[in-house]
């Protein structure tokens, strides 16, 4: 059987555009409840190609999310390695930075500031952060490195960093901003919880 093209007339219903397959190598992020959220990472324990490529991929997720910091664990790999960029701006590569097995070992201040988070979509609240903290971790040869952060910086490593350990933003939130944001927090649950 012909259809109307073949024929010569115009077809009265649209044609679906074919879609591309799907990226093998593109990162799904994962959405609050998905329990990998709550595990956390292990150790960091090779440095190699495959280190190095799970860190470029994880980049690319974050921009493609419009974020600016995104941990393994938020992709559904279990291991301690964040990455990020505070201009969030894939052409602005200057700030990028992968941290491998990072932990704080000073901090100082404290101050409140609103922050979202790629796998709670829609969510935005005040979450109370240190100001000024020290950190070391290894890069991505393995090399142990230090280094200090203060304001957006700070906060960014901070959130990272919480992910690493099972622990996501609205668990920092005063009794309060958790009242403000149960509503969409419920909603997410519902819509997304793992079957």
């Amino acid at each position: 059987m012909l259809d109307a093209d073949e024929r010569g007339e115009e077809s009265t219903f649209p044609r679906p555009s074919p879609q591309p397959p799907p990226d093998p190598n593109r990162m799904e992020v994962l959405v609050y409840p998905h329990p990998v959220l709550r595990r956390g990472g292990k150790v960091v324990t090779q440095f190699d190609a495959d280190l190095q490529k799970l860190s470029a991929q994880m980049m690319e997720a974050m921009y493609e999310e419009g974020g600016v910091g995104l941990a393994a664990p938020q992709v559904g790999v279990e291991l301690k390695l964040l990455v990020l960029n505070p201009s969030g701006d894939p052409k602005e590569r200057s700030g990028e930075l992968t941290l491998l097995n990072p932990r704080i070992t000073r901090k100082k201040g404290r101050e409140f500031g609103e922050e979202g988070c790629l796998s709670f979509p829609g969510i935005q609240a005040e979450v109370e952060r240190w100001i000024d903290i020290t950190i070391t971790y290894q890069d991505l040869a393995g090399a142990e490195q230090a280094m200090k952060a203060e304001g957006w910086l700070a906060r960014i490593i901070q959130h990272e960093l919480d992910h690493l350990d099972g622990v996501v933003f609205v668990d920092r939130l005063t009794a309060g901003e958790k009242l403000r944001v149960k509503t969409k927090l419920l909603e997410l649950e519902e819509q997304f919880r793992p079957v």
